[in-house]
C-alpha cells in the first residue's frame, strides 16, 4: 500500500479558517495535476480550510472520495501566544513530552496522526492520501525516520507530497514533490 501524504500549499495564516494565497491557489492546480498519475483511491484531509482548499481541485476532477479527520489537524503547540514560538517548537524534537501551556507534546500529536495511517493500512485500497499540514507531517515521519527532525521540517514546502510504501514488513519514505 502507497500513502501519499501531502502538506498543504501556502495560506494566508496559521488559523484553522485561514485560505490560500494566490500563490497557493496556483500551487494547489498544479499539486492537482501531479497527483494524476498515483491512482489515488481515497483522500482524507485535515478540516482546515488550507488542506481543503489544497485537495479540493483533485478530488473534485477525479471524483475521489474524500473525508475529512479533525486528527489531521495541525498540531497545538499552545493556547497562548509564544513570541519565542520557534525555539519552543525546536525544543518540543527534543523533548517529546514538552507541553505547553494549552498546547500538545509532539508525542501526543505523532500519537493521533500515527491512529490515522495504522486504520488506512487497513484498508483495501493500495493507495490513499492524507492531506496535514507541517508540524504534524514531521512528527509522521519522524515516526519512521527518526532522523527526520526540526531541520527536516524546517525544508518542508507548501505543498509537500511524501510517499510512503508499506510492504513486506518494510517502510520505504521518499519525497517525491519536487
Amino acid at each position: 500500500m502507497k500513502l501519499y501524504v501531502i502538506r498543504h500549499c501556502e495560506a494566508e495564516g496559521q488559523a484553522p479558517e485561514a485560505c490560500l494565497t494566490m500563490a497557493g491557489k496556483e500551487a494547489s492546480e498544479r499539486l492537482a495535476e501531479f497527483l494524476q498519475h498515483l491512482n489515488i483511491e481515497r483522500v482524507i484531509s485535515s478540516p482546515y480550510t488550507r488542506a481543503v482548499q489544497t485537495i479540493q481541485s483533485f478530488v473534485l476532477q477525479n471524483n475521489i472520495p474524500f473525508k475529512l479527520d479533525d486528527r489531521l489537524k495541525e498540531r497545538v503547540l499552545s493556547s497562548v501566544d509564544l513570541p519565542d514560538w520557534y525555539e519552543k517548537l525546536q525544543q518540543t524534537y527534543i523533548d517529546k513530552d514538552l507541553k505547553f501551556l494549552g498546547g500538545e507534546s509532539s508525542n501526543d500529536a505523532a500519537q493521533r496522526i500515527n491512529e490515522v495511517v495504522e486504520e488506512l493500512k487497513q484498508s483495501t485500497h493500495m493507495s490513499l492520501a492524507i492531506v496535514t499540514h507541517g508540524n504534524i507531517m514531521s512528527l509522521l515521519l519522524n515516526h519512521f525516520q527518526s532522523d527526520f527532525g526540526f531541520e527536516e521540517w524546517k525544508q518542508l514546502s507548501n505543498p509537500d507530497v511524501i510517499e510512503i510504501e508499506f510492504s513486506n514488513n518494510q517502510t520505504v519514505v521518499n519525497r517525491i514533490w519536487q
